[in-house]
Order: C-alpha cells, then structure tokens, then sequence
C-alpha cells in the first residue's frame, strides 16, 4: 500500500517584510463617487498603510517584491507609471519583479496628478512622491531584514462578497447592487509565513470583494473593510497581514454605500474571523499530514500523523503582454467637447473617467495589456491591472489544482472591467465601463493559463 500524504502549497526562501502608514493628508482631493456632495475628507477612521513582503531563493538572486496598498485606483496610465517607474530606477528592478497591488478602497485619496485644479488636487503629486519613497524604503527594508522562512498556503471560505449585478426590471437594465439570486464566489486564500521556530512572520488574504461599504455619505479617509480585517489578524498574530483584492467584478458586499464606518469595520472582522478559523486549521511548519497505520479497534481506524517534509524552493516571475482587442471609442477631442457642455457634477465625473481610460488605452483598435505571472514553489500569483469577474480566478484554480493560485485585479494600474462575454448584450455598467471588445475576459484566461504553464516547467 502506498502511503499517501497531505501538505500544504508551500515555498521556502528567504522571505522580508515590512510595513508603513501611507495616510494622505486629510485635505488632499478624495472625491470617488459620482454621487458625492463633497470633494475633501473630514477626518481619517483608519490608518491606509503599506505593507511588502520580498521573496527570493538565496540572499543574492534579484527579489520578488510583493506591494500591497490601501489605494484606490489610478484614473490615469501615467500617473501609475509614474510611481512605479520611479521605484524600478531607485531598485535596479526589472518590471516584472515588482507588483504593485492596491486593496482597491473606494473612501480614499485622488491620484490623478492633472486633478491639481480640484480642491485638495495640489496635494496630489507630493503624495503620490511619498508613497513611492515609502515603497522603496519598504523594499530595502524587507530586503535586508530577510530570514528563511516558509509561505504555506491554504484555502477557506468567506461569505461577504455577494453578487451585485442586479437587474432591474422597471427599466430593464442592471444595477450595482446586491443580488439575491445569484450565487458568488466565496472562496479564500490564506498565506502563513513561519519560520523555523513555527512562529507566524506575516500573513497574506487573498480576497475578491469590492471595498465599496463606505460610499458618497461617508467623509473620513479609510481603507474600507481591509483595516478591521487587518487589525484582527494581526492582534492575534502579531504580525504584519499584506491583503490582496481578488477577481471581484461582480462581488460586493450585500450592505454597502453607507457613511457608518461600523459596517465597514463589521465586514472586516467577518473577514478577519475567516482568515484566523483558516490559520487554526493548517499543519506546522514545513509539516504533513501523513497516513501512519491502520489500528484495529471497534472498527479499522486510520492514524494520521504530521511528518516533515522540504518545501519547494522554486521561484521565478515574467510578464507576458496581451493585446486585447477594444470597442469603438468616442476620440479624446469629443469627450473632451461633451466634458466642455455638461454641467451636471455626476455625468462630468463619468466623461472625466472616461475620458482617463480613452488616454490609457490609446487611440488604436488594440490596447496592450501586462499580466503579471509568478511561480512561488507551489503556488502560482497572476496580477493584471484591470477589473475582472470571478471566472477568471475559479478558472486559474481549477486549471492548476492542487497549486495554490492567487489571483489579483487593480495590480500595477488600472483601466476597466472585464466581463464575461455572455454579458455584453446586457445594459450593465461594467460592460458599458469597459473600453474592451466582448471576449476579451476570456483571451486573458487563455493567456494567462499558457503563460503559468510556461513558468511551471
């Protein structure tokens, strides 16, 4: 009988971390919301912070550097650039050792340098400077404090995230907003790193759910739910939790768009609760679970024990660039002209939005699009930069099972939704957001799963 054995998707390297508070100035320019009636914060209900972890195989092989920020999103492709460029030159870092992923908050600061003209809009670029010093200082930091260490991976559930795409038959169109019909995708992944002692050193919460609690009512500058998540697992790890928003689309909380910061921070210690119930149930460290012997009682009992084993030392990252074909577009000069004629502050929110993606992808028939791909022992990390539906994380886990995968929108900038194809006849605001042709959700999963099929070898 061969004797089988359990573990869990694991990497062991030389892993850093580090952190740091990133909370903008209260009067910086922080209107996110067409619907909002104000344009600066009035206070802060939680620190926005940083957190990194760097990994490698040997204490000179170049890093993979991991950033997570409580952010919203870029509106402009070069405002991103901007930042992240400036952390590869400070590094000597090759783009694809570098992702940049923001928890995707909607209650936190304006990022768009050429807002300088809006209140707050000044502050704009010294704190886009700060942040990407903090970048920088975080990576050397987490480079030079690094130990060996194990990233063990494990799945859970979560049931926040609902579906939000909700039809309404009045006016035969959807709205954004919780739909009871609909199942979601729920599923939660987990990264412990410990080291040799089996003491947890950081966690990773790969989640896909729009941080959307807080909307136009509210007027503090918050990470949304990510904060009271955070706070929970790290007091009772005490240790730094880096959060990566998932393929959330569609996903949002059921009660959302309120200013009672008590919501956001309930929704992050139901996160939070899930995270640690997931820590609880995984083997120590560099330990599995093997089957020992059958026991002859008043029934054949198997014994399972945890035994050592070498986690796989793997790792290596690349970019792969997808040309994703895009829908007919108005050119910038007439957004500009319709942006020029409007006087009613929501749809000018619309056109400026618009208005930022038309700059982003340019004015061809095709957008160049980065995805993100790397391999960590067992477990596979794809970041890409636009808004995807949750097929494209459940078809990368079904893929490469039993290899943990996390999978990340809002990574290294931001343009638009992707949409299954089968929605784009559908009057839906994700798929009159998005300036990507029908099909394109479903080009990237192809081609993300060749690439990760690539690095695996």
């Amino acid at each position: 009988m061969v004797l089988p054995s359990i573990q869990h998707p694991s990497f062991s390297g030389l892993i850093g971390i580090s952190s740091a508070d990133i909370t903008p100035p209260v009067e910086i320019y922080s209107r996110n919301w067409g619907a909002s009636e104000y344009d600066v914060a009035e206070g802060v209900h939680s620190p926005l912070i940083l957190v990194c972890n760097t990994f490698q195989s040997s204490k000179n092989d170049k890093p993979l550097a991991l950033i997570s920020l409580d952010l919203g999103f870029f509106k402009d492709s070069e405002d991103e650039l901007f930042l992240r460029s400036g952390v590869l030159q400070a590094l000597s870092m090759y783009p694809a050792q570098l992702m940049i992923c923001f928890s995707h908050t909607h209650a936190g600061p304006g990022l768009t340098r050429s807002d300088i003209a809006k209140p707050g809009g000044d502050l704009i670029t010294p704190y886009l400077e700060q942040v990407q010093e903090k970048i920088i200082v975080a990576i050397q930091k987490a480079l030079a404090e690094a130990v060996p260490a194990t990233l063990s991976w494990q799945y859970g559930k979560c049931n926040l995230a609902k579906n939000r795409d909700l039809f309404e038959k009045e006016k035969n169109r959807f709205v954004v907003g919780f739909n009871p019909r609909k199942n979601s995708d729920e599923t939660l992944l987990v990264g412990r790193i410990t080291n040799d002692e089996n003491i947890i050193l950081g966690t990773i919460v790969n989640y896909a759910c729009h941080p959307t609690t807080l909307a136009w009512e509210n007027r503090l500058l918050s990470p949304d739910y990510v904060g009271a998540m955070r706070q929970k697992v790290q007091s009772e790890t005490d240790a730094p939790c880096l959060f990566l928003q998932g393929a959330s689309g569609e996903l949002a909380p059921a009660e959302q768009y309120t200013g009672d910061v008590k919501v956001a921070e309930k929704h992050g210690r139901q996160i939070g609760y899930s995270v640690l119930a997931v820590l609880e149930s995984m083997m120590g460290h560099n330990k599995q679970l093997c089957f020992e012997r059958v026991v002859e009682s008043g029934a054949p009992l198997a014994v399972w024990k945890q035994r050592d084993f070498s986690p796989s030392k793997a790792i290596s990252g690349q970019i792969t660039y997808i040309t994703i074909p895009l829908k007919s577009l108005p050119s910038l000069a007439e957004i500009d002209q319709q942006l020029n004629d409007c006087s009613d502050r929501v749809l000018q929110e619309r056109l400026w939005r618009k208005r930022n993606v038309r700059k982003s992808v340019g004015d061809g028939e095709n957008a160049s699009m980065p995805l993100w791909v790397w391999r960590l022992g067992d477990s596979l990390l794809f970041g890409q930069s636009n808004e995807t539906y949750s097929d494209f994380q459940q078809q990368l886990r079904k893929e490469f099972y039993p290899d943990a995968v996390a999978v990340m929108n809002v990574v290294n900038g931001h343009i638009g939704y992707l949409p299954p194809a089968d929605l784009y006849d559908k009057d839906i605001y994700q798929v009159w957001q998005s300036p990507f042709k029908e099909g394109s959700l479903e080009l990237l999963t192809e081609m993300a799963i060749d690439a990760a099929k690539k690095i695996r070898k």
